[in-house]
């Protein structure tokens, strides 16, 4: 029998029903009374959509719910021609599917460039690739007012957490969004939402891996790849991952670590496919330390045949497969490594034998900004 282990660290409905409703194949409101937004983010990885229902009550009783979680991957922070039309096509296809398909409308439809594609694009002289997505895009939907706003490291980190959190573990819980750029988060620390303490780091999966590319110098080999990560990692880590963890300040305030980002869904789903049906997963730092010896010592351990042997219950067997299955199509084996390295040197910060944190991953995180700020703007 699948044995499911509880936990008390729980989300808003509308991060749990997203799980379930990205399989859907039609928008089916769950709610009497309630209106459909859409929110579309241009991230370092790709361009993501999420179609949100907000009941009435959304505000006191959280009444929210995922209708639709759809991506495209388009690597726009390369920078090149082809990546940036293809950010720009991907853009333009899910604006068109949400306002024609879904039949919302434009009023109800926010666009966004996330923090870790400004970073990026600052730290390379980039902006003009930026400015120039947000122009062609307005002339091809042919809205030249259409509002495309560039969002900073410290407003996402705060809806990451108002979206993510739920409002009783909001002032004891320090939230960590690691995705494809940059790795942003941070916590309440005065128990008011007034202020809040804003944790950042320049890495994330893609920047490692692609730090880690660079040093492999045509060795591709899976030993140097990780022989060269481990390097790029402890070089992260004694730079950059200690100094930001002490500068939040949160490690004695914070009980609860909350995980999210693709890699968070990722390692979620394959170290503990009998919790699938899960929104939220808690792992200790020893579970993580041997799940990244898996990746890279024994992968064949992770495929979905392998992780789905032990599932008892059909329908859960068929979403233990079809869901690792999507993990190992955004994620190929060194992304994987890098992204999981980069998770547990940022976990090893709040690992200590005098005092036990709580960590969770979170799976669909991912579009909990972008719910926070469709709430906050509609």
């Amino acid at each position: 029998m699948l044995t499911i282990r509880s936990s008390r660290f729980l989300l808003p409905a509308f991060v749990l029903c997203g799980f379930i409703a990205s399989a859907q194949n039609s928008i089916k409101p769950k709610y009497n009374n309630s209106v459909i937004y859409t929110g579309i983010e241009v991230g370092s990885k790709g361009v993501k959509m999420s179609v949100i229902e907000i009941g009435k009550n959304a505000q006191s009783g959280g009444a929210f719910n995922i209708l639709k979680d759809s991506s495209v991957n388009t690597d726009f922070i390369s920078f090149s021609d082809p990546t940036f039309s293809a950010t720009l096509n991907g853009l333009y296809g899910l604006y068109n599917t949400a306002e024609n398909d879904y039949q919302i409308p434009a009023r109800r439809i926010f666009t966004v460039i996330s923090s870790g594609v400004k970073m990026q694009a600052e730290k390379e002289n980039k902006t003009a690739w930026v400015n120039k997505l947000i122009d062609e895009f307005r002339v091809k939907i042919n809205e030249p007012n259409r509002q495309v706003e560039v969002v900073d490291i410290t407003k996402e980190a705060i809806l990451s957490h108002l979206g993510i959190v739920p409002e009783e573990r909001r002032y004891n819980t320090f939230l960590i969004d690691i995705g494809s750029g940059n790795t942003k988060g941070g916590f309440f620390p005065f128990g008011t939402l007034e202020t809040f303490r804003l944790f950042g780091l320049n890495w994330g999966t893609k920047s490692v891996s692609n730090a880690t590319e660079k040093r492999c110098e045509g060795d591709n080999t899976l030993e140097n790849y990780n022989k060269q990560m481990y390097k790029v990692l402890a070089g992260a880590e004694n730079t950059d991952i200690i100094y930001a963890v002490n500068a939040s300040g949160s490690y004695p305030l914070s009980d609860n670590v909350a995980i999210s980002g693709g890699i968070a869904w990722a390692v979620a789903t394959l170290s503990h496919p009998e919790l699938i049906e899960n929104g939220v997963v808690a792992v200790t730092y020893t579970e993580i330390a041997k799940f990244c010896e898996k990746l890279y010592n024994n992968p064949n351990a992770l495929t979905p045949d392998a992780l789905a042997i032990n599932v008892n219950y059909k329908d859960q067997k068929e979403a233990v497969l079809k869901e690792s299955a999507r993990v190992h199509k955004v994620f190929d084996q060194k992304s994987l490594m890098a992204g999981a390295g980069l998770l547990l040197k940022i976990m090893r910060q709040f690992a200590a034998a005098h005092e036990t944190k709580a960590f969770y991953l979170i799976k669909n995180g991912q579009v909990g900004w972008v719910s926070a700020y469709v709430s906050e703007n509609k």
